[in-house]
């Protein structure tokens, strides 16, 4: 929260924020995360965003199958956190960051043109395809 103040809040003229947090969380927990805690600190983002007159972006959380810290637990974990970001109605606009980069044949893991070598990162070509995720018209809506 305190990087958010910072990086966000803190900084003149914003007045959209595009919200990709919790993949770290997930993977460093080894599923000991439990969704909900996740949803409780994004709901404290949206908020605080809010409060200071900036729209959120929900963003998707990306595949990581393959990743150092991947567990089933936490994939269970980040599909449940991925299914309140897209249906919960809470952000103001939603970038399916997932639905970008991963493979089709294997949802929980990068598409293999997007992945780098550390199945976690997307390469220069995927966060082009993140990119590509974002409607600028719909964020930027007043």
């Amino acid at each position: 929260m305190a990087r958010f103040e910072n990086d966000v809040l803190d900084q003149p003229g914003v007045h959209t924020v595009v919200l990709l947090e919790g993949i770290n969380d997930i993977g460093n927990s080894e599923g000991a995360v439990e969704p909900e805690q996740l949803i409780n600190v994004y709901r404290q983002f949206i908020e605080r965003a809010h409060d200071h007159d900036i729209r959120v972006v929900g963003a998707t959380i990306t595949p990581y199958e393959g990743a150092d810290y991947y567990t089933e637990a936490g994939e269970e974990d980040r599909q449940a956190v991925n299914e309140w970001i897209r249906n919960s109605g809470e952000f103001d606009a939603l970038a399916d960051y997932e639905a970008a980069v991963r493979d089709p044949d294997n949802p929980s893991r990068l598409l293999p043109a997007f992945n780098p070598g550390d199945n976690l990162h997307p390469n220069d070509e995927g966060y082009a395809a993140m990119a590509d995720e974002l409607d600028l018209e719909e964020i930027c809506a007043s």
